[in-house]
């Protein structure tokens, strides 16, 4: 049987609403900011012929019946992202999309298999105007919700102070000691021996399966995040290339890519790129990330075809995509993300013998 899942109850609702009408003015007033800026709202479809093609990303899966009969595979898509940028290819410059997206293995306070994703493209333009548009968009969730603090847990930031700003590297060597580019060579390609041992040195746990993005995560996951945002918002900008599959890289250094989180109370808020549109190398990148998945993981997903042909006559561009219910979350006080969400998905037996 299913576990409990009491949301709708009138006194959990009740406990809940104050949180949901936040969130729907919240919405309202993005939507306003984005509609003065020029930015047209797109809608796209949710069914993908490929869900994302990055490694750790996990989808939902479905299949369109013909009416032979046969069966094609479709995917509930992880972000709106290859519509997105079909559409610039199409000859859109400003678009804007709050889409719901589905990721599987994803259930937390932070974390829900469906949520509501907020994205941003700007044609044309640098991953430095997005910053700015992070900025503007905490103010303005902060103010519509009546607050002057964003918190989590025992957290809290100033959305109306400037943004710290702060590159990998000099997070690795300030929160770990570690100088990552040390395991990283002149043309972006990473050395796995020489970042283990200086994850050891740093009192982390490295096993023999692990390969050099296990390692980057752990030290990002257990010595950075924890000091992003506090006091401020935090901006981590210019990732090494191997963890930007989507970004394009950097003109003063090939090492790194044109990729930034936006971070407030240790929490990820946003992840945004300077897109790359060289479809050759995306295709090379994509692959890359496909063979991880299935040494990890055991599975695939296919290549979006349409998408990549796309791709090659996309513009310069940059696009950032931001939890919306985390911004919610923030803004409010409220603890977890099912507290934000007006029906959450119930929770299922994890039993896998059930009856």
């Amino acid at each position: 049987m299913p576990a409990a899942s009491p949301w709708w109850t009138p006194d959990i609702h009740a406990d809940r609403r104050g949180f949901l009408i936040a969130r729907n003015r919240i919405q309202a007033g993005l939507r306003a900011f984005l509609g003065a800026r020029d930015f047209i709202e797109v809608d796209t479809a949710t069914l993908q012929v490929s869900p994302g093609n990055e490694a750790h990303l996990h989808a939902f899966a479905t299949q369109a019946i013909h009416h032979d009969g046969s069966r094609v595979p479709l995917y509930l898509h992880t972000s709106p992202e290859f519509a997105c940028k079909k559409l610039l290819a199409a000859g859109e410059e400003r678009i804007a999309c709050f889409a719901h997206v589905y990721r599987n293995r994803e259930r937390g306070p932070l974390h829900h298999p469906e949520f509501t994703m907020l994205e941003w493209y700007r044609a044309g333009e640098t991953y430095e105007a997005l910053m700015a548009d992070c900025a503007d968009m905490l103010r303005l969730a902060a103010e519509i919700a009546g607050t002057r603090q964003l918190t989590h847990r025992d957290r809290s930031a100033d959305p109306f102070l400037e943004a710290e700003r702060l590159t990998v590297v000099e997070a690795f060597e300030r929160f770990a000691g570690i100088d990552l580019f040390a395991s990283i060579d002149a043309d972006g390609r990473t050395d796995r021996d020489r970042l283990a041992a200086d994850v050891s040195r740093a009192g982390m746990r490295v096993a023999g399966d692990d390969v050099w993005a296990d390692l980057f995560s752990r030290v990002i996951v257990e010595k950075v995040e924890p000091n992003l945002g506090l006091g401020r918002p935090t901006i981590l900008y210019e990732y090494p290339v191997a963890e930007a599959a989507l970004a394009r890289p950097t003109p003063h250094d090939r090492r790194v890519a044109e990729r930034f989180e936006l971070y407030a109370c240790g929490v990820e808020l946003a992840n945004a790129f300077g897109e790359l549109t060289d479809a050759g190398e995306q295709r090379r990148r994509f692959e890359m990330e496909m063979a991880e998945k299935l040494r990890v993981y055991g599975e695939t997903y296919p290549l979006d075809e349409d998408f990549l042909l796309a791709l090659a006559i996309m513009p310069q561009a940059s696009g950032s995509a931001l939890g919306f219910d985390r911004l919610v979350m923030l803004a409010t006080g409220a603890t977890r993300i099912d507290q934000v969400i007006w029906a959450p998905v119930a929770e299922t037996d994890r039993r896998e013998d059930r009856p």
